[in-house]
């Protein structure tokens, strides 16, 4: 299958209608018989609520109920549910069971992104209607076909197997209803800050009403498909594109470099822009977006690619940094000689001198390939022209970011450019760079027509960005006692054809690579090394899971010369408050890791037990204990991190929170509505929300590396103190009061005596607002030096995680047991959202360590490329440290990317 192949089901006329029964009402569809099912459901009658994630079979996400049976909706033929009963996630509550399978999800925390929760919610309802009380390996081998690349799956199987238990709570009601909502708004906790309080963006996600980037095309819409290079180099010539097009009624354009209006060109960094929009003359890696082909959709899609007016002259390639740094290598880049991208480096102490007095030494080398974020969401948007300004509606990590590098591309000011983020299911930093929002940007300025785009799987695969693959060498000391003398490490990172996120990783490496403990001596350097493969960018934990496999093995090594149980070890190096870190920066607070390892003590030596005593047999099977530990700095890396909240009340008493933090489904909207809620004194659901928007919200930065909860709570911890204080003046209230509002009729009591203001009689802005806090923070860093001596982050995360495992020894295969793992985490604002996302993190380190590499041209579907399923994740028992981060709201730091290191 080649990268440009979309592989309509079907390729016939209309034909006759197909009538059938959905979700209890009788429908006829006219479209041709072998049309997908799951295209006739969203583009034929509008129900997008169910998805597409591959279009091949493999995500399940498109399942929904054909006369009772789970069925792929993509791998259906229209014509083959002819008089048959079709039930999608729209459909769900129409029975008592559907309606408690949907409680029980929003109860449990089971959907995050949200898109593949339709196809779960379908799979859960067919097993529920045969087995009302399954156990737990009937409810893993019924979700097995339906991919979940966020929650790890545990909640989901927690939800099915409670759902039972939901159903007495209420009539059956339509999801989405008045009904529905109040009763699950009724769920919602009064107390803000350490409650289980449901996602207050969940219920969309489980009714089929969130709207992410492929659910909403504007009337009258052009389609845009881009042709990409299908070698990992080539030059090209393009033919008589005129001609090409005038013969094909239905295509109206075909884009390329010299369309741009502004810089054919982006990037992540201001002074680093070497990815083009539209390739010129030659192509980098295999997936480079040359040109755009747009018109009626049905004339974009029959378009046959390889009938394309170009020429193609593939050219040796750089596979690998070692291909790359050879002298011979050709540069990729001018401003790049040797295809160094970059390089970073953290020195202290004197690391020959702590190797010669040591006495135990470790060392190694290790190397990892390049992983594929596998989201089940493909990127998808459209965008549209508003006189002299863009609207860009896509899924996306980073708006303000995109709102920038669409403004550079089109030569616009920023002001002239709103992006209005969709739903993102599923990000993981493979949303943070752009994708197709300067395409779709050139394409409806220049026709001033609305432009919309949906990657296919492959599509998705081939062009998005990659975990770095690395090559680690590294050697670790100790002394007699056990404690670490000395460590140096030396890394290379694939960072592929364009920079991407490579500067990042680079620097972010060092100053993790010696992990979370005290070493008085250390030498760390990394380079990035531009390459003929995809760009590698940002991935939960940017280079620091490729550093942490390293070093972690080698502390092993270590811990077993000097004759040292594993866990303590690690114990007596944890770095702990009051130690410096390789960087100089001393910790002045919140650094639990001694207490992670002190709570894991018990498992620890439980496990151990339990595998001495299997061990003890003849079986070819033989069970490990292993134990680990990171430590993750939260936000960028030595340099500027801010982000801005506000809230406003208005005249009629509405109180609406303005959030630029994108949701990418691991809770922020919740967690930062908790803060705000916690910080003004009134209740979470008293809140409206606006999230994102990039001409309604402030700058929040960008969904990535922990830092929401931390920074961004912090700013909505002030923006409600802010509004707080000025109620509080207001009345002439002291600290203590409570608030409470009905209307426009805001009541504060004090010592029993309340004070009412009538929010309609106070003067009020031309958008009616009376009242407002607005807040921002910026944790303090240092810039790091030549040495990477300085202050890279405000504050760490810390954890420590055990697994066991049994290990065929003649096949070599893995069977995991269970997981358990310590995280400090500050405070944890919703402990179930932290939950899950220490869950979804464990299970992506599983599909790292255990099955997944992308191999370009080979594993571009998710048929080839294998991600975790409900029956690879084990049991993972979850202990919460909550040492406070004085800098932090509530004392809450983050744990995105620390449940995945």
């Amino acid at each position: 299958m080649n990268i440009h192949d979309r592989r309509p089901m079907g390729e016939t006329g209309t034909g006759g209608a197909v009538a059938f029964r959905l979700n209890g009402a009788p429908v006829s569809v006219a479209a041709a018989p072998d049309l997908r099912l799951s295209a006739a459901l969203r583009d034929e009658i509008g129900q997008t609520g169910t998805k597409s994630g591959c279009d091949a079979g493999d995500c399940g996400a498109c399942t929904v109920l054909v006369d009772g049976a789970q069925v792929c909706a993509c791998l259906t033929p229209l014509g083959q549910v002819e008089g048959c009963d079709v039930t999608t996630v729209e459909g769900l509550a129409r029975d008592a069971l559907g309606a408690a399978l949907q409680r029980a999800f929003h109860a449990h925390g089971a959907a995050q992104c949200g898109v593949c929760t339709p196809g779960m919610l379908m799979a859960g309802h067919a097993l529920l209607s045969a087995v009302p009380r399954p156990d737990e390996r009937q409810v893993r081998d019924a979700l097995g076909g339906v991919l979940c690349r966020c929650t790890g799956y545990l909640k989901i199987v927690e939800a099915v197997q409670a759902a039972h238990g939901f159903l007495a709570e209420a009539e059956p009601v339509v999801a989405g209803s008045t009904e529905f909502l109040a009763a699950e708004s009724g769920r919602r906790e009064s107390a803000a800050i350490g409650a289980r309080i449901a996602r207050l963006d969940g219920l969309p996600k489980l009714d089929g009403s969130e709207i992410y980037g492929a659910d909403q095309v504007p009337e009258g819409a052009l389609w845009l498909r881009a042709l990409r290079c299908p070698h990992p180099r080539a030059r090209f010539a393009l033919g008589d594109l005129e001609a090409w097009l005038s013969a094909r009624p239905g295509l109206v354009r075909v884009l390329t470099a010299k369309d741009v209006p502004g810089e054919n060109s982006f990037g992540i960094y201001p002074h680093l822009k070497d990815q083009p929009v539209f390739s010129v003359a030659e192509t980098r890696y295999r997936g480079e977006c040359v040109l755009a082909i747009v018109g009626e959709r049905e004339a974009v899609e029959a378009v046959r690619l390889n009938e394309f007016p170009i020429v193609w002259e593939p050219l040796p390639a750089l596979t690998g940094p070692r291909a790359a740094l050879a002298p011979d290598a050709y540069a990729l880049h001018d401003f790049a000689p040797g295809n160094v991208l970059t390089r970073g480096r953290v020195a202290c102490g004197d690391v020959d001198a702590g190797f010669a007095q040591a006495a135990h030494v470790a060392s190694g080398a290790f190397e990892t390939g390049f992983v594929e974020h596998a989201y089940i969401e493909p990127e998808a948007g459209h965008a549209r022209r508003v006189g002299d300004a863009i609207e860009v509606f896509a899924c996306t990590q980073a708006p303000y970011m995109d709102r920038d590098e669409v403004a550079r591309v089109l030569g616009l000011p920023l002001d002239s450019v709103r992006i209005i983020p969709s739903a993102c299911g599923g990000g993981f930093g493979g949303k943070l760079d752009v994708s197709l929002q300067p395409m779709l940007a050139v394409a409806a300025w220049l026709l001033d027509r609305p432009v919309a785009c949906v990657y296919s799987r492959i599509e998705s695969m081939v062009s998005s960005t990659k975990r770095h693959p690395s090559q680690i060498t590294a050697k670790a000391a100790c002394d007699a006692d056990g404690r670490l003398v000395a460590y140096a490490m030396e890394g290379d990172f694939d960072t592929g054809a364009y920079a991407s996120w490579g500067p990042t990783v680079a620097g972010r490496v060092p100053v993790h690579a010696t992990g979370p403990y005290r070493a008085p001596n250390v030498r760390n350097l990394s380079r990035a090394v531009y390459t003929n493969g995809p760009p590698s960018g940002a991935f939960r934990g940017f280079g620091v899971p490729q550093a942490a496999i390293a070093q972690e093995s080698l502390f092993d090594d270590l811990a077993g010369a000097a004759g040292l149980d594993r866990l303590e070890f690690r114990l007596l190096n944890a770095i702990r408050a009051g130690d410096a870190t390789p960087c100089g920066q001393v910790l002045e607070a919140s650094a639990g890791l001694a207490e992670c390892l002190e709570k894991l003590k018990p498992h620890w030596r439980a496990l151990l037990h339990d595998a001495s005593a299997f061990n003890a047999g003849e079986s070819r099977t033989r069970r490990g204990v292993g134990i680990g530990c990171m430590w993750y700095g939260i936000g960028n890396t030595g340099m500027s991190n801010p982000s801005t909240m506000r809230i406003t009340l208005d005249a009629a008493g509405r109180l609406t929170f303005w959030n630029g933090a994108v949701d990418i489904g691991q809770g922020s909207t919740t967690a930062l509505t908790q803060i705000a809620a916690d910080a003004i004194g009134l209740p979470v659901d008293a809140f409206a929300l606006v999230v994102g928007d990039t001409a309604l919200t402030a700058d929040a930065g960008k969904t990535s590396a922990s830092r929401q909860t931390f920074v961004s709570g912090r700013a909505a911890e002030a923006a409600g103190r802010a509004l707080r204080a000025d109620i509080l003046r207001l009345s002439n209230a002291g600290a203590g009061a409570t608030l409470s509002l009905d209307g426009a009729r805001l009541a504060i009591s004090e010592n029993g005596v309340a004070t009412v203001i009538d929010l309609a009689a106070l003067p009020a802005n031309a958008d009616g607002v009376v009242l407002e806090g607005v807040g921002a923070f910026d944790p303090p860093t240092v810039p790091l030096d030549e040495n990477g001596q300085g202050v890279p982050y405000a504050t760490y995360g810390f954890a420590a995680q055990i697994a066991s495992l049994d290990v065929d020894l003649d096949l070599g295969t893995v069977k995991l047991n269970r997981i358990v793992a310590a995280h400090d985490v500050g405070k944890a604002i919703n402990p179930m959202l932290v939950e899950g996302q220490i869950h979804g993190g464990v299970a992506q380190g599983i599909g790292l360590a255990l099955m997944e590499e992308y191999l370009p041209g080979r594993t571009e579907n998710l048929h080839d490329y294998l991600i975790p399923t409900a029956g690879d994740v084990p049991p993972i028992d979850i202990i919460l440290i909550e040492d406070p981060e004085p800098l932090g709201p509530s004392g809450a730091k983050g744990i995105g990317e620390p449940a995945l290191v």
